[in-house]
């Protein structure tokens, strides 16, 4: 596994638009800000040529440019890339994606939340590159940088240690008291308000193994293509995979039979242990199917331990997660820490 050079002040940072662009606000306005402070931590900024635009398909433009500016960016001098957008429409790009010669450049950084797994679990699978499933450019616009932001920008720099956040936002907390008024306040703080609660099953002792994961709804439309390498992965690691798993669009039902399929793929056959993110469906009971029985009927059998609603998934704010590094995840005093050994 090809670890990337960890950033230094006057390093270049690409920023590209592989799925949705920033147009709109408050992202647009929270992406200059994000620019600004990259730029203060001592950051010089490359901007690929699809970061302003909405002319694609539900995307920033065609699959073809969104491609190309990914490869452009991995050629050019940046030691890292930092997604500016989530989105929907990212698996069209794979196509034009160079895996083979991305094999043979040096590493770079990808970092990307959500729809973005479909290059962070790709590089990582089928190129043997560690990636980032952390923030997204427009997120890193407070000052200071505190939390996920500030854990996302560390990795990069080599912090090895991390640990979860006290706080978080509760599902339809928006719709009570929008945190950030579109577009008269972009630039507000987060209020957190929510007392985190990780809901452990079957935890004895920390898990120990190469962490992988990202987005369900994007692994359950990667398995079984041609962008599927989870096979000679696993050989490739006989240390097990501790997995992170987090669900944007899917319901409870949707999210065990995610699990089923990537199950009977054999993603999880050397399985060390599963981190359960917080999902959108988090309050949300389909005929007495929930977010917990959903992921436990579906998984007890492998008779590894669970970890629900950690710091992880589209309730902020999330831990940035390292794909493809060896790491230490442990439970503790109701908190997750990750010490990484790569």
């Amino acid at each position: 596994m090809k670890q990337p050079e960890f950033l230094r002040p006057g390093d270049i940072i690409a920023t590209i638009a592989p799925s949705f662009g920033v147009t709109t606000e408050p992202y647009l306005t929270r992406y200059e800000a994000s620019i600004k402070n990259l730029k203060r931590r001592g950051y010089r900024i490359l901007e690929g040529a699809c970061v302003r635009k909405a002319e694609g398909v539900v995307a920033s433009a065609s699959p073809e440019e969104r491609a190309k500016e990914f490869m452009d960016a991995y050629r050019s001098e940046a030691k890292a890339i930092i997604s500016v957008g989530g989105g929907a429409l990212m698996d069209e790009i794979l196509p034009y994606i160079d895996f083979k010669e991305i094999k043979n450049l040096p590493p770079k950084w990808f970092v990307g939340f959500s729809d973005n797994t479909n290059l962070t679990f790709t590089l990582t699978t089928l190129c043997g590159v560690m990636t980032i499933y952390g923030s997204n450019a427009p997120a890193f616009f407070e000052k200071p940088l505190r939390l996920n932001q500030l854990d996302t920008i560390e990795m990069l720099e080599g912090k090895k240690s991390f640990a979860g956040y006290p706080k978080w936002n509760k599902p339809n907390f928006r719709k009570k008291r929008p945190l950030v008024p579109k577009p008269i306040k972009p630039l507000n703080r987060f209020l957190y308000r929510t007392p985190k609660i990780i809901t452990p099953i079957g935890y004895k002792k920390p898990m120990e193994g190469t962490l992988l994961g990202g987005c369900l709804d994007i692994l359950i439309l990667l398995c079984g293509t041609k962008y599927d390498a989870m096979g000679p992965f696993l050989l490739d690691h006989p240390e097990g995979i501790v997995w992170y798993l987090e669900s944007c669009d899917l319901g409870p039902l949707q999210i065990r039979r995610a699990l089923f399929q990537l199950k009977e793929a054999g993603y999880f056959k050397t399985a060390k242990g599963f981190l359960i993110g917080r999902p959108l469906c988090w309050e949300r009971d389909e005929m007495g199917v929930n977010r917990f029985n959903a992921v436990a009927d579906m998984l007890s059998d492998l008779n590894v331990p669970l970890l629900f609603d950690v710091d992880l998934g589209h309730y902020s704010p999330s831990m940035p997660m390292k794909n493809g590094a060896k790491a230490v995840v442990s439970f503790k005093e109701g908190n997750l820490f990750i010490d990484y050994k790569d």
